[in-house]
């Protein structure tokens, strides 16, 4: 049952950036997902460390505003392990979108660290690395 549920929550992850077909994206979900005090990295040369609200809002605004259309991620490949009441997935992710008009597609890999939670699993820390 546990990855079972690690998947749904993944999946739930991805599925809340999406705005295709001028459906709002739903990135507040986020906030149940994570944490309190969850750390969200962004590596590469835009080395980034955000708490929970500093990842959000931006994403929220973006996809709310108009500039990012047509958009949404998801996971193509992964590998979790699970040892007790932690859990680590490593995998690999697409996205496509519009963005300011201009089509786009890009990919890279994510990494999550689960924990379980009185509540379920839930999310201690995400990071990732986008493919130029």
């Amino acid at each position: 049952m546990s990855k079972n549920e690690i998947d749904a929550i993944t999946a739930e992850f991805f599925g809340a950036f999406d705005n295709r077909g001028g459906k709002a994206a739903d990135v507040v979900r986020i906030h149940r997902l994570v944490i309190p005090g969850g750390v969200i990295v962004l590596t590469g040369p835009k080395y980034t460390v955000y708490t929970v609200d500093e990842f959000v809002e931006p994403r929220e605004r973006l996809l709310a505003d108009g500039r990012l259309v047509e958009f949404s991620e998801w996971e193509t490949s992964e590998r979790t392990e699970i040892a007790g009441d932690i859990a680590s997935r490593f995998g690999e992710y697409r996205k496509a979108g519009v963005l300011d008009g201009e089509p786009f597609e890009g990919g890279g890999t994510k990494t999550f660290q689960f924990i379980r939670t009185p509540e379920g699993w839930r999310i201690a820390a995400f990071s990732w690395y986008d493919r130029p």
